[in-house]
C-alpha cells in the first residue's frame, strides 16, 4: 500500500432527509409542522421509505411498516403527515442540488441516492481553506431547508463513510494515509458500502468496526467475504483509486464571480457574461488558445442553477461575439429571487496563434473567408442548435451520391476535408452540378447511337429536347462494396456509369447518366441525378 495519498481531496455530502426535507420545502411549511413520513408499497404492504427529524425524534424509522408506526404512536399518529414517495422527484432533486454544487468545484456528481461528490483538489482556496468552504456549503444548504453532514478526505469512500458514518456532521480529515486509516478505524463495517449480507456476516465474526479489517490478510478477507469486500477497503484507504464519473465533463478553464447580495436584472446578467469572458479569455489569449465551446452557469439563492452552453464553429477570442451567442439565452433565463454566483468553463479550447493580416484590399486567402463566414455560423448554430447547420465535408468515394457527407458546421473536420468549399472545389474542377437531387430519378431517354447522350428525354412528365451535350465521363463501380456479395443482391450496383451535361433547346441544363452497357437482351436505363444553376 503507498505511503503518501493521493493529491485529491474529495468532499462527500449526506442529506439524510432528503425526501421529506424536498417535500417541506416544496409545501412551504415551518419547522413547527407535524412529523412526515413517506411511505410506498413493498412486499406486499405500505412501509415507510422516509421519515423526518421529528418523526425520527418518535422512534419511527425507514421500513418499518405503516400499521406498526400507526400502533407505535397511539394516539400521537393522528399528528402523523404522510406523504407518497415519488423516487424519481428525489432523484431531480438531487441531481439539481449536484448542479449547484458546481459553484464550489466545476466536478461534481450524485449518488443517485442521498449524497454528493464534490472534488475540491484546487478549489479551497477560493472559500480560505477547506473548513470555510464546507462550513460555507453546509450552511447555505441548511437555510434551503436540507439537512446535511458533510466529509472531507483524500478519498471518495473514505468521505462517504465519514459523512455517513462518523461522530461529528463536519468532518475534514487531514491529508495523508495514516489519516484516512485513523479516521476510518473507528467507523462500523457498513461504512465501506457492502452489502447488507456481507455487514450481517462480518458483524457475526466479530468484525465490528474498519480497524479489525485492517488486520486480516487482504487474500483471506476476499476469499472468505468477496472481492468486494477488499475492493471497498482498498479504495477507502487510496491504495486502488476508484472511478467515478462527474456529472458533465470538467472543463479545463474556469472562472467565477460571487456577489454580496443577490442579482436579479437582464443588464445585469448581461454584465456577468462581460466580466465572465474577460476574465477566461485573457487567461486564454496568454496560452495561445481559443474557446470552442463555453458553458455558463447561474446559481440563484433558492437553490436552483441556470445552464447555458454555446459553441463556436472555430476558436476564438472575441469577447463580443461570444457575449452576441449568449444574449439569446439570457432572455429565458429566470433569476428566481437573485443570483448569488455564476461561473463561466471553457469546456472545448484549441490553440489559436496569432493571424498575419493580407496586404490591401486583394489579398484573398479561403481561411479569412472561412473566418468571415464563422460568426454567422455560431450565431445560427446557436438559436437553431447545433443540428440544424451544416457544411459538406469529402468523403473517400467517386459516386457522386456518396462523395460528400453532412457534418455539423460547428464540428471540426479534417484538413483534407476541411470545409465545402473543399468539396465544392472538387466538383467544380469535374463540371459537375452543385445541387444533386436526393435520389437519381429515372427518364425516358433516346439517343441516336447507343453510346451517345440522348437527343431527348422526358422527366416528370415534360419533354426536353437536347441541344447541345457534352461526355461521357465514365463512372465504375466501387467494386470493394459488392466484393462478396451474391450475384443476386448486387442488382445495378455492378454497372458503370456514363454522365453526360446536356442543355435543352430552352437553356436548362441537366447531369443524366447511362446506367450500364448497350445490350440487346437488357437495354440500360437513364436517369438525371443533377440540375446546373
Amino acid at each position: 500500500m503507498r505511503d503518501n495519498m493521493t493529491s485529491r481531496r474529495i468532499l462527500a455530502l449526506f442529506l439524510p432527509y432528503l425526501s421529506t426535507d424536498r417535500l417541506a420545502r416544496q409545501r412551504g411549511r415551518d419547522d413547527a409542522e407535524r412529523p412526515r413520513v413517506v411511505i410506498g408499497s413493498q412486499h406486499g404492504g405500505m412501509r415507510l421509505f422516509a421519515v423526518d427529524r421529528r418523526a425520527e425524534a418518535l422512534g419511527l424509522a425507514p421500513g418499518l411498516p405503516l400499521a406498526d408506526a400507526r400502533a407505535f404512536l397511539g394516539p400521537a399518529a393522528g399528528a402523523l403527515e404522510i406523504a407518497a414517495a415519488d423516487p424519481a422527484a428525489d432523484v431531480a432533486c438531487l441531481d439539481g442540488l449536484a448542479a449547484w454544487c458546481g459553484r464550489y468545484a466545476p466536478w461534481t456528481v450524485s449518488d443517485g441516492v442521498d449524497g454528493v461528490w464534490l472534488d475540491i483538489t484546487g478549489s479551497d482556496h477560493l472559500y480560505g481553506g477547506e473548513r470555510r468552504l464546507i462550513d460555507d456549503l453546509t450552511a447555505r444548504l441548511s437555510r434551503l431547508g436540507y439537512v446535511a453532514r458533510a466529509a472531507i478526505a483524500d478519498t471518495a469512500g473514505a468521505a462517504w463513510a465519514l459523512a455517513r458514518h462518523g461522530a461529528e456532521d463536519i468532518t475534514v480529515v487531514p491529508p495523508g494515509l495514516e489519516a484516512t486509516r485513523t479516521a476510518l478505524a473507528p467507523l462500523p463495517v457498513a461504512a465501506l458500502r457492502l452489502p447488507s449480507t456481507v455487514v450481517e456476516i462480518l458483524e457475526r465474526l466479530g468484525l465490528r468496526c474498519i480497524e479489525t479489517l485492517h488486520a486480516l490478510p487482504r487474500e483471506g478477507l476476499a476469499a472468505r467475504f468477496g472481492d468486494l469486500a477488499r475492493l471497498r477497503l482498498d479504495q477507502a484507504l487510496g491504495a486502488i483509486a476508484e472511478p467515478i464519473s462527474p456529472r458533465r465533463p470538467v472543463a479545463p478553464w474556469r472562472t467565477r464571480l460571487t456577489f454580496a447580495e443577490a442579482i436579479g436584472t437582464a443588464e445585469d446578467l448581461a454584465r456577468i457574461v462581460e466580466r465572465l469572458l474577460a476574465d477566461l479569455l485573457a487567461r486564454l489569449a496568454a496560452n495561445h488558445l481559443g474557446a470552442r465551446r463555453l458553458a455558463l452557469a447561474f446559481y440563484r439563492v433558492d437553490g436552483a442553477t441556470a445552464e447555458v452552453t454555446v459553441g463556436a464553429s472555430r476558436p476564438t477570442r472575441d469577447a463580443r461575439a461570444l457575449a452576441r451567442l449568449f444574449a439569446p439565452h439570457l432572455e429565458t433565463i429566470h433569476p428566481g429571487f437573485g443570483v448569488e454566483a455564476a461561473t463561466l468553463d471553457a469546456m472545448m479550447v484549441e490553440s489559436l496563434l496569432p493571424a498575419q493580416l493580407g496586404f490591401g484590399p486583394t489579398w484573398t486567402d479561403a481561411d479569412e473567408t472561412a473566418v468571415d463566414l464563422a460568426p454567422l455560423i455560431d450565431r445560427l448554430a446557436n438559436r437553431l442548435g447545433p443540428d440544424a447547420v451544416f457544411r459538406l465535408a469529402l468523403r473517400e468515394s467517386h459516386i457522386p451520391e456518396r462523395a460528400t457527407r453532412r457534418v455539423r458546421a460547428t464540428d471540426r473536420v479534417p484538413d483534407r476535408a476541411r470545409d465545402a468549399d473543399d468539396a465544392a472545389a472538387r466538383w467544380s474542377d469535374a463540371q459537375r452540378p452543385l445541387r444533386l437531387l436526393p435520389h437519381p430519378e429515372p427518364i425516358e431517354a433516346t439517343a441516336p447511337v447507343p453510346d451517345d447522350p440522348p437527343i431527348l428525354f422526358r422527366w416528370r412528365g415534360c419533354v426536353h429536347r437536347v441541344r447541345r451535350a457534352d461526355g461521357p465521363e465514365r463512372l465504375s463501380p466501387e467494386w470493394w462494396r459488392i466484393f462478396g456479395v451474391p450475384a443476386a443482391l448486387r442488382t445495378r450496383r455492378t454497372n458503370p456509369r456514363d454522365y453526360y451535361r446536356v442543355e435543352d433547346i430552352a437553356g436548362h441544363r441537366f447531369w443524366v447518366y447511362r446506367d450500364g452497357l448497350f445490350r440487346n437482351d437488357a437495354p440500360p436505363r437513364w436517369f438525371l441525378h443533377g440540375v446546373f444553376a
